[in-house]
């Protein structure tokens, strides 16, 4: 099936959502999350080899990094969003690759992107991007989410680079008035990119203890190894999470082993129990 051509913004501002591959963990430690940050500031500040400075490659105005997702809120300048999230995703699954000693794509094949037309919707969007870590019970407040950049809205962080717009943000609507809306209850709000994903399966284990028997299964605290390991192994360990009440699109998600290997694998081990 051809792929549908993106809808374009009249602006040129988009919300993108970059997802790991089969739903997969792309960071793993806090190094991950400072090396991809650092990529998105290596887009707005730009220099030439006499330390003259260069035009950016996009404004960023929000960014909120996730276990196995990115969103982000960028306009297009020097180059087209697709030229723009390709080359930091490329950068970034190189270094990814590199780290872990792992093959082939770290990322979807294709990331998503919507178009934002008017500041209303703008403004949704960077709650939604900000409350992400809350919706996801990850933390109880976005103040308390390090991998975003409402830190940039609020006080500047000396441990990461600063990589947001927010002056611009800010002609638009003051500070006080944005960081009590951000801030509020997200009401319910369907996001585009989001409504195309399967649809949330319950677990039997949460994805913190899930990694942790992982890692005891695998030997290994890099659980990604499982992908390369030889087939009978592989299949070995994860035969016994599923036996521990992992669940098949968890695992997938953590492991990065593909959806349908991992499913084939479980109904093998429900025929076995069957009396």
């Amino acid at each position: 099936m051809p792929r549908h051509s993106r809808e374009q913004s009249g602006t040129g501002i988009y919300h993108v959502m970059l997802r790991g591959i089969n739903r997969q963990s792309i960071f793993e430690d806090d190094e991950d999350y400072i090396r991809f940050i650092s990529l998105l500031r290596s887009l707005v500040q730009r220099f030439d080899d006499t330390g003259c400075p260069l035009p950016a490659q996009c404004t960023i105005y929000a960014y909120c990094l996730m276990d196995n997702h990115i969103h982000l809120l960028v306009k297009e300048q020097a180059d087209s969003i697709s030229t723009t999230i390709k080359r930091v995703a490329v950068s970034y699954a190189y270094y990814f690759n590199r780290k872990y000693s792992r093959n082939g794509h770290l990322f979807q094949d294709r990331f998503k992107s919507e178009p934002v037309n008017d500041m209303t919707y703008f403004v949704t969007l960077m709650k939604y991007i900000h409350q992400n870590p809350v919706k996801a019970e990850i933390v109880d407040n976005i103040d308390n989410y390090r991998w975003s950049s409402w830190h940039e809205y609020v006080s500047a962080n000396p441990h990461l680079p600063s990589v947001c717009n927010v002056q611009s943000v800010f002609k638009r609507i003051n500070q006080k008035d944005l960081i009590k809306l951000i801030s509020s209850p997200i009401e319910m709000f369907e996001d585009p990119l989001e409504k195309e994903d399967e649809k949330t399966v319950l677990h039997h284990v949460c994805d913190s203890e899930a990694r942790d028997l992982l890692r005891k299964l695998c030997s290994n605290s890099n659980i990604s190894v499982i992908q390369t390991f030889q087939r009978k192994e592989r299949n070995s360990i994860i035969e016994s999470a599923l036996k521990c009440g992992l669940g098949v699109r968890q695992m997938a998600r953590l492991t990065g082993v593909s959806y349908g290997i991992i499913q084939r694998i479980n109904e093998k081990v429900g025929q076995r129990t069957v009396p």
